[in-house]
């Protein structure tokens, strides 16, 4: 099935099925109202869900209206916790090699995850409202995952098994602020604002082939100012898969139902492939040419990051932003 969270006022919008097609919704309030509620107990709300989304894709439902992602929030629009990893070793190891620094031998072993602020995420039309174009402007097209509840200790083949709804994130960067910020040795905090999410979240099964060994096997498509820039395969090169980053998560603590988790920004080797982040485009630049020729992202610009299926069909939805002065 396929959720969303439509704008009402409210911090936790309303809960919608949408279906298959992302063309019809219909509100869940006879289920449940927000889907922390659905997260929460999961067991006993996800069932009813998913009669309510077969009927909606059976042209079934008699209050089905069509689905507008204008009016989305992130679908869970605030989280007890936002924990983004760096699964994509080529992206590590390109920026890191073009700043000089060295790649860490336990990045083969050991993951690297930073955790973002979780209150405050955009829908996946709201404007990216950042000062100034001096802060470096930057997106990252990642895929992410929200989870059930996770016990302490658990391991990487049973922590996947608490995924239950995968989406896109655009992890937005201030490319300028992190080095000051890493100097403290105390990790980005400033230099991350508020992350946006895809229109809709949906389950593992909606993926059908697509999911396997806990990653996401489809391109993610990033358009920049309406050019294509990236088409990068989000499956094979995911070093750590999802339960892999969680089971990292649950290492010393539990992680608790409607946490999210990010990928961190899909990269390919094969540079033919494009990018989705600019970052990476800046760091192959300074590698051949000895300094970066892209600019990062101004005020006014747009991006647009989604995923097709096989079937040429949106799977979540596209995240459609457009970067503004507060």
């Amino acid at each position: 099935m396929k959720l969303a969270s439509y704008k009402d006022g409210s911090r936790d919008g309303q809960l919608v099925v949408v279906s298959r097609d992302l063309g019809t919704a219909h509100y869940a309030n006879g289920i449940a109202t927000r889907l922390q509620q659905v997260l929460d107990d999961w067991n006993f709300l996800s069932p009813q869900l998913e009669e309510l989304s077969i009927s909606l894709n059976h042209g079934r439902t008699r209050h089905a209206f069509p689905f507008d992602p204008a009016l989305c929030m992130a679908p869970l629009p605030r989280a007890y916790q936002w924990a983004d990893g760096s699964a994509y070793l080529n992206h590590v190891e390109l920026v890191r090699k073009a700043r000089g620094a060295e790649v860490p031998d336990s990045l083969q072993t050991d993951p690297l995850v930073y955790q973002g602020g979780s209150d405050d995420f955009l829908g996946p039309t709201d404007p990216i409202a950042v000062p100034s174009e001096k802060m470096g402007i930057d997106f990252e097209g990642e895929v992410a995952v929200i989870t059930g509840d996770v016990a302490m200790g658990t391991p990487p083949d049973r922590a996947v098994d608490a995924i239950r709804l995968v989406m896109l994130a655009n992890d937005v960067s201030l490319r300028h602020l992190v080095p000051g910020e890493l100097a403290k040795g105390f990790g980005f905090f400033q230099s991350k604002p508020a992350t946006a999410f895809s229109p809709v979240a949906v389950t593992p099964d909606e993926l059908g082939a697509a999911w396997k060994g806990g990653r996401v096997h489809l391109p993610l498509q990033s358009t920049w100012n309406g050019k294509r820039v990236g088409l990068c395969d989000a499956g094979p090169e995911m070093k750590f898969h999802f339960g892999q980053l969680i089971a990292h998560l649950a290492k010393t603590r539990n992680v608790r139902a409607g946490s999210i988790v990010g990928s961190g920004t899909v990269s390919n080797a094969d540079a033919s492939r494009g990018y989705s982040c600019i970052a990476e485009k800046r760091a192959l630049e300074t590698l051949e040419h000895g300094e970066p020729r892209t600019d990062f992202m101004r005020h006014g610009d747009t991006i647009r990051i989604e995923m097709m299926g096989a079937d040429g069909q949106s799977v979540f939805g596209a995240i459609d932003q457009a970067v503004a002065a507060p």
